[in-house]
């Protein structure tokens, strides 16, 4: 008989809850369950609703059992967020929002005391004002009574085991992205958290992906009516969920992750901690199997979708995705370009006139209507693709001969064409819902239903849930991309 995983994937706007399972040698995913992650603004700061995302998971579980049941439970989620339980047990407040501007000046403060080579010779990570690291900076600094009152932080997949289970666990690929990992060590960097003046106390033991957070708690499990099932850790972090469900036999590959954020990267055996991949903006995430995944983040599918909602709230001029991504087609190329990862586009705001001011102050044509702007995006994002795989090229000695392109968009066939043709090498685009695929497959190794991550990925790479998208025109592209080039890496 099939083990069934219910896998919760949580996302920066939306989450779903998906049956995962493994029979006659294929792997099919269900979803039960979709609803909106929409943050919500106390106390002066931005916050994830946390109370009614507990309410819809306990309504995709009720969900999940009337539609057959199901053997154990996996979450993954966004990184660096976190909430903290004081010594009753509960949530202390609501969990902050990375894009809340309380970590504003915190990079420059704690970089100012620990140098940026330092914190990434020890952690991998790039330092970004997002990371755990400056959100508990800010912490120490300015709500000492919140940082100090908290018995455990737990990262958001392990808040969510704890809601179902009462166990307090990190998982490691989800650790990783706090900052405070040593990657030599692989557990807390301790030394940086106390040279911080953080609570060593409230950071709970590491597992790794495929062990179990505990069983569901007695009185959940009577609400539902249900036998208690182990709530097991997946690779956790949404990008190493991923990772795991590329559709390749090649030990070195690249990929890219499209959501929200756009993840660039490959799958390394062991971190490269240089002063070169700093500069690079590239960071070391912990990976399933002992991996570690080297990767960029780029300010990716968000311009669009920032850019779709201002349309649609300030102007009211509905445009779906499908709309945008025609009147890019149509519009001339190569007129403009942005700098995705400038951080004129870190907050929710008018994404079309920040695009506007970007390219008046660099002395560009500025684009004026939404399908020009929409091309601008388009193109820029291609040519940051096509640049991050050379310099991982370079600095791995990797020679890639595909991009695989992973996630939600990959729905976007514009943006997969432009990005094999800004590279010049394929861009295989599939599976849709890697990451709930990768959450579901990491459980199921742990049940003893797939051999391996390996065995997982044949699995997938005969299933047909990939299109190829081949280079067209390469040779056009490789003024633009210096032009791009001298935009954003020559300052």
């Amino acid at each position: 008989m099939p083990k069934t995983v219910l896998v919760f994937d949580f996302g920066a706007s939306s989450a779903r809850a998906m049956f995962c399972k493994y029979e006659d040698g294929s792997i099919s995913l269900e979803e039960i369950h979709r609803f909106p992650n929409v943050p919500v603004t106390e106390d002066g700061h931005l916050r994830w609703d946390i109370d009614e995302l507990w309410e819809q998971m306990k309504i995709a579980i009720s969900f999940g059992v009337f539609n057959g049941g199901f053997d154990a439970i996996s979450i993954d989620t966004w990184g660096v967020d976190f909430g903290l339980i004081g010594q009753d047990g509960n949530l202390l407040e609501k969990p902050v929002h990375y894009r809340d501007s309380r970590t504003d000046g915190m990079v420059e403060e704690v970089c100012a005391r620990i140098p940026a080579e330092s914190l990434f010779a020890q952690s991998g990570i790039q330092p970004m004002n997002i990371n755990t690291l400056f959100q508990l900076n800010y912490l120490v600094k300015h709500e000492r009574n919140a940082i100090f009152r908290a018995e455990k932080l737990l990262m958001m997949p392990d808040l969510f085991a704890y809601f179902l289970t009462g166990q307090c666990r990190s998982e490691f690929t989800e650790a990783t992205t706090s900052q405070l990992i040593d990657q030599q060590a692989k557990g807390w960097n301790i030394r940086l958290i106390e040279a911080l003046g953080i609570p060593k106390r409230i950071f709970s033991p590491l597992i790794q992906p495929g062990e179990v957070y505990g069983e569901l708690k007695q009185e959940l499990a009577e609400e539902f009516r249900i036998e208690p099932v182990p709530v097991f850790a997946c690779a956790s972090h949404d990008t190493a969920s991923a990772v795991l469900a590329v559709p390749t036999q090649e030990e070195h590959f690249a990929f890219l992750s499209c959501g929200t954020w756009t993840l660039f990267g490959t799958e390394l055996r062991r971190p490269i901690l240089t002063r070169q991949a700093l500069e690079m903006g590239l960071t070391n995430e912990g990976g399933s199997g002992g991996t570690t995944t080297l990767l960029k983040n780029i300010m990716g599918l968000w311009l669009i979708q920032e850019t779709k909602r201002w349309y649609s709230e300030q102007r009211n001029e509905e445009y779906s995705f499908a709309d945008l991504e025609k009147m890019a087609r149509e519009c001339e190329p190569f007129v403009s370009f942005i700098d995705p990862n400038a951080p004129d586009f870190a907050a929710p705001d008018d994404m079309p006139l920040k695009i506007q001011e970007f390219c008046r102050k660099t002395g560009q044509k500025v684009p004026e209507k939404p399908g020009e702007i929409m091309r601008c995006i388009y193109q820029s994002l291609a040519c940051e693709f096509a640049l991050t795989l050379g310099e991982i090229s370079e600095l791995t000695g990797f020679d890639y001969k595909k991009i695989h392109m992973i996630g939600g968009g990959t729905k976007d066939k514009l943006l997969c064409q432009l990005t094999a043709d800004a590279a010049g090498i394929p861009a295989v685009a599939g599976p849709v819902e890697a990451t709930a695929l990768g959450n579901g497959i990491s459980t199921l190794i742990a049940l003893g239903e797939i051999p391996d991550i390996s065995a997982a990925r044949k699995i997938i790479v005969s299933s047909g849930l990939t299109t190829e998208f081949q280079p067209q025109q390469h040779e056009s592209w490789l003024q633009p991309l210096e032009r791009y080039r001298a935009l954003t890496r020559m300052k």
